[in-house]
């Protein structure tokens, strides 16, 4: 029988961590090309996830990080473009939401490639985001849609897509599951209790007002907070002249290596955070989240407060660290096996050919 083709591209943190159990589920039925776009070029945001994941090497790794959006995604588009027609493969993988995605969709799109789209139909319904532009013209594109849940197959509904949508749960919690199972997380050596914090989206780190304005909020909590600077972050910081010794009640880190993060997260009273995944991992883990935006497209999350967002009155994080009782749902986002759902839905249709 035929072993199938698919090219999987990753190049941004989530992507890495959602690879991981799809290559596993994979093995010695698909023939699975993975080529690295390069988007996240960082140490601790991309390498360490093949070091201590031991996930095997990508076939290709390009070099596309930098640049405005457009420009990244032409470069990957070029370079993908090139690798597809020469591989062959009978569909492309796309994880997510990142110019990776977008550029690997589009690629294949025209080039008549099947694209099967990961954690699609997610909509925070905020278009100033990059990341929703490249969610919904994805979806519009794919032929395999996996969703992570019931409200991600509602959205693909308003928008006239019906055929090809699969709820498999999310792959993210496949890993997640595993990792906490095997108690693979890394205890900080942190003394007492504490508040993870990380932040990265332009919305809250491009401009010093808004940024000093955090660090204020999060200097007058009353509690340790331990923050994990993005990149972006400690750079723009730098360039905005901001001193992080005028804020004593705050620890700054690195970005922290996947089995740490998860640690950090584990072991916190509250998290804080504008990361999309992180909202699910702290829910996985039954950690308070605190995420410092308008919207989510994780929308189940913020059931009796588990999740809450805060963007325009920062000075009601205070409030909203208060311990609350929560209703945890064990099977939010499925039950930890959708990498082999996906394997086994792709292989019944290409019998079904």
């Amino acid at each position: 029988m035929k072993q199938h083709k698919i090219i999987a591209i990753i190049g941004a943190r989530p992507q890495f961590i959602k690879h991981f159990p799809m290559e596993k589920a994979c093995r010695d039925r698909v023939d699975l090309i993975t080529i690295h776009t390069g988007q996240h070029y960082d140490e601790n945001m991309s390498k360490v996830f093949f070091d201590q994941l031991g996930m095997r090497k990508p076939d290709y790794m390009l070099a596309t990080g930098g640049g405005n959006h457009g420009e990244q995604t032409g470069k990957m588009m070029i370079e993908l473009e090139r690798i597809v027609l020469e591989e062959k493969p009978d569909a492309v993988m796309v994880y997510g939401d990142t110019n990776s995605t977008l550029a690997g969709a589009l690629v294949a799109t025209k080039l008549q490639i099947a694209v099967a789209h990961i954690e699609s139909g997610l909509r925070s319904y905020n278009r100033e985001m990059p990341e929703e532009i490249n969610r919904v013209l994805t979806d519009h594109v794919s032929s395999w849609l996996f969703t992570p849940g019931a409200q991600a197959v509602e959205n693909l509904k308003k928008e006239g897509i019906k055929n090809g949508v699969f709820d498999i749960g999310d792959v993210m919690k496949d890993l997640v599951k595993y990792v906490i199972e095997k108690s693979m997380f890394v205890k900080p050596e942190i003394e007492g209790t504490y508040v993870y914090v990380t932040l990265h989206r332009p919305y809250n780190v491009d401009t010093k007002d808004r940024l000093v304005q955090i660090l204020e909020q999060l200097n007058q909590l009353g509690k340790k907070i331990i923050f994990a600077i993005h990149p972006r972050t400690r750079t723009n910081a730098t360039n905005f002249g901001i001193d992080f010794m005028d804020y004593p009640q705050i620890v700054f880190i690195e970005p922290q290596p996947y089995f740490q993060n998860l640690g950090y997260i584990y072991y916190a009273d509250v998290l804080i955070t504008d990361s999309g995944g992180m909202q699910k991992e702290a829910y996985w883990m039954k950690r308070q989240c605190i995420t410092v935006r308008k919207e989510t497209e994780w929308t189940e999350t913020l059931k009796d407060g588990a999740n809450v967002l805060i963007f325009e009155d920062l000075s009601k994080l205070k409030e909203c660290m208060t311990p609350r009782p929560i209703q945890w749902d064990d099977q939010l986002y499925g039950e930890g096996n959708s990498c082999e759902r996906i394997v086994n839905i792709l292989a019944q249709k290409w019998d079904q050919q």
